[in-house]
C-alpha cells in the first residue's frame, strides 16, 4: 500500500501539536500487516475533483455506489460509508461527497462544478484483526495525538465514529461467532448458554446462527447493526426487551483493550467496574471492544399483530394513539414490544398464547377491523415460531417500506415515556396531546415500544434507570438531502428539538445516549441519570490520557478540535 506523506499540525485529539510522517504511517502500516486502509467518501468515483485535486470518474465504480447508495449492506462493507451521511461531511465547512438519496442517479451531485471533499471521514482505518492492532493505534496515537475513531458498520446518529483528520478502527471484519450450551465467565462458576461474537458481526448473521441452533438472542431492529458494538454499550433496546431485558441485561463478557494497551476481559467476577462502565455507558469511550458474550433463551413464539392506515388523517393518527396510550399499561404488562411509525403499528409478545393475544389486542383490532370496513387501512393478527420468522416479515418488509433507512442526513431526538405518564385519564390526554403535537412538527416520529416494562433488572448496569419505568422509547426526525444548506440543517436540529419539547415538558429527563439530540440539554442526566459521576470516575481511571472522546461521550471535551464539523 502507497502512502501519502501527511503532516498534520493542529492536534485534532486535543491540544498538543500532532505530527505524522509519511514514515509514521509506513511503520503503522507494517505494524497491522499492512492492513492500514486509505480514508476515501464512499461517493468518490462518481467526482473530478477530489480533495483539491483534478481526476477522471471512474464510471464503473461510480455506477456501483449508486446502484448500492442506499443499501445498508453495501455501506456496512465500506470503510468510508456511514450509514447517516452527514457524518462523513465536515457541516461547518459544507465539505462533502455525497449523492442525492431520493434519486442516486441525479447527475447535479457529482457534476464538473461540484467538489469531493474527505469531510469528517477518517484519513485512514485499520481493519482490525486482532488485539495488537488495536495497541498499535493507541500507541500511535498517543505518539502523535492524531484522534483515534472506533467504527463497525456506520450506524450512528452522532457522528461518533468519524472526525476529520482521524484514524479509525474499523472492527467490522471479526467476524468469530460461537455457541456455548455452558459458557462460564472467566473467573466465575456459574454457566450459561451463551453466545460470543467478534465486534464485527451483525444481526443478522446473528439471528441467522441462533435460528439455526435453535435458541433465541435478544438484538436490535436493523439487520446490518453491529451485536458488540455502539447498540449493547449504550444500552441496546429490542422488541423482546420488554420481558426479556435490554442488551445490557444479557450481556455476560466483555473482552476489550483499553487505552492503556491492555486487553482486558470484564465479567461480573473481574473488572468488574468495567463491566458495569461497558454495560450502557456508551461505545468509543472506555475501550475498543473485541467480541462479547450475551445469555440466550429457548426458542419464543411470537403473537404479532399489523394495523396499518393506507389513507392517513389527523384523525385516524389520533384514533390509533388513543388506542395505544389508553391501552398501554396493559400491553405493557402483557409483554408487548413493537414499532408505530407513519400510520404503521407492529405489535408483538412471547408471552402469551394466540387466545391471550386476541384478548389482550382486541382494542387495535377493532380499531383495524374500522379501518378495513372503510377501506382505509388493513390488520393481520399473527402467530410465529420463532424470533427471526417475525424479524424477516416484519422488520425487514414492514418497517423498511417506509423509506429509506441510510445514506441521507438527518436530525434526531428522542425521550422515555414512562409509567407515570399512563395513570390518569388527565396524563393519558398531556400525553396524547404531546404525541400529536409532536408528530405534526415531525411526521416521521417512531414510538419504540422497547423499553424492559416487565423486566426490573438487577441495579448492574449504567443505562438511566428511567428505563425502567418506562413504557415507549419515542424518537423524531427531520432529514436533509445533499444541497441543503447550513441554514436548512440547523433548523433541522432545531426542530427535533422543538418537537421533541413537547415530550421533555411531561416526562423525566431521560433519552437514549445513541439517539439522543446532538444538542440534547442536560445530556449527562438524561442520558446516564444518576451514574454519570461515577462512569467519569471510570473514564479517567481507564483512558487517563484521554485518547478516547466523541460527541456528549462520558467525559467529552467539547472544545476539542475533533469535533469542529459539527453545526
Amino acid at each position: 500500500m502507497k502512502l501519502s506523506s501527511v503532516l498534520f499540525t493542529i492536534s485534532l485529539l486535543s491540544h498538543r501539536p500532532a505530527q505524522a510522517t509519511s514514515r509514521d504511517w509506513q511503520d503503522l502500516n507494517i505494524q497491522v500487516g499492512g492492513r492500514l486502509l486509505k480514508g476515501v467518501p464512499i461517493s468518490t468515483p462518481c467526482f473530478s475533483d477530489v480533495d483539491g485535486v483534478a481526476v477522471n470518474p471512474n464510471l464503473t465504480a461510480c455506477n456501483e455506489v449508486k446502484a448500492g447508495y442506499d443499501d445498508e449492506l453495501v455501506r456496512s462493507d465500506v470503510p468510508g460509508a456511514y450509514m447517516i451521511t452527514q457524518w462523513e461531511t465536515c457541516q461547518s465547512s459544507n465539505q462533502q461527497c455525497l449523492l442525492d438519496y431520493l434519486d442516486p442517479e441525479n447527475p447535479a451531485p457529482s457534476l464538473p462544478s461540484q467538489m469531493c471533499r474527505t469531510g469528517s471521514v477518517p484519513h485512514y482505518f485499520i481493519d482490525v484483526h486482532t488485539a495488537a492492532d488495536v495497541i498499535a493505534a493507541f500507541n500511535f496515537s498517543r505518539k502523535t495525538s492524531i484522534p483515534l475513531v472506533i467504527k463497525n458498520t456506520g450506524h450512528d446518529y452522532k457522528g461518533r465514529s468519524s472526525a476529520p483528520g482521524s484514524l479509525a478502527l474499523w472492527t467490522h471484519n471479526l467476524k468469530n461467532i460461537t455457541y456455548s450450551t455452558d459458557f462460564v465467565p472467566e473467573g466465575c462458576s456459574k454457566s450459561s448458554p451463551a453466545l460470543t461474537v467478534g465486534a464485527g458481526v451483525q444481526w443478522q448473521q446473528a439471528y441467522q446462527f441462533a435460528d439455526t441452533h435453535n435458541f433465541t438472542i435478544v438484538g436490535g431492529t436493523d439487520r446490518t447493526v453491529g451485536v458488540s458494538g455502539g447498540w449493547v454499550q449504550g444500552g441496546g433496546h429490542s422488541a423482546l426487551s420488554n420481558t426479556m431485558g435490554l442488551g445490557v441485561d444479557r450481556v455476560l463478557q466483555f473482552k476489550i483493550v483499553t487505552p492503556d494497551g491492555k486487553v482486558r476481559v470484564a465479567n461480573a467476577c473481574q473488572n468488574t467496574d468495567l463491566f458495569w462502565a461497558l454495560r450502557g455507558g456508551g461505545g468509543g469511550t472506555f475501550g475498543v471492544v473485541l467480541e462479547s458474550t450475551t445469555l440466550v433463551s429457548p426458542v419464543v413464539t411470537v403473537q404479532a399483530i399489523l394495523v396499518s392506515i393506507t389513507s392517513p388523517s389527523a384523525n385516524r393518527t389520533k384514533e390509533l394513539y388513543s388506542t395505544m396510550i389508553d391501552n398501554g399499561l396493559k400491553w405493557a404488562d402483557d409483554g408487548y414490544g413493537g414499532y408505530v411509525s407513519g400510520g404503521t403499528a407492529v405489535y408483538l409478545t412471547p408471552k402469551l398464547t394466540a387466545a391471550e393475544h386476541a384478548v389482550s389486542m382486541a382494542p387495535l383490532v377493532d380499531f383495524g377491523k374500522r379501518l378495513n370496513a372503510t377501506g382505509t387501512g388493513v390488520y393481520q393478527v399473527l402467530e410465529f415460531p420463532n424470533w427471526l420468522s417475525f424479524f424477516n416479515v416484519f422488520t425487514e418488509t414492514e418497517l423498511e417500506a417506509q423509506g429509506p433507512p441510510v445514506g441521507y442526513s438527518i436530525a434526531m431526538a428522542s425521550r422515555l415515556v414512562n409509567r407515570a405518564n399512563f395513570q390518569t385519564a388527565s396524563k393519558r390526554t398531556e400525553l396524547l396531546d404531546a404525541l400529536l403535537a409532536a408528530t405534526e412538527l415531525t411526521p416521521s416520529l417512531l414510538f419504540d415500544i422497547t423499553a424492559p416494562s416487565s423486566f426490573p433488572g438487577d441495579n448492574t448496569t449504567s443505562v438511566t434507570p428511567v428505563w425502567r419505568d418506562s413504557v415507549y422509547h419515542v424518537t423524531v426526525k427531520v432529514p436533509w438531502n445533499w444541497n441543503a444548506t447550513t441554514t436548512e440543517k440547523l433548523h433541522g436540529y432545531d426542530l427535533v428539538d422543538t418537537s421533541i419539547d413537547h415530550l421533555r415538558k411531561i416526562t423525566p429527563t431521560a433519552s437514549y445516549s445513541n439517539e439522543g439530540a446532538v444538542h440534547e440539554p442536560d445530556h449527562e442526566i438524561a442520558f446516564w441519570g444518576g451514574n454519570y459521576a461515577r462512569l467519569l470516575e471510570l473514564k479517567h481511571k481507564y483512558d487517563p490520557e484521554h485518547i478516547l472522546d466523541c460527541w456528549q461521550c462520558v467525559g467529552w471535551e467539547p472544545t476539542s478540535l475533533r469535533f469542529s464539523c459539527y453545526l
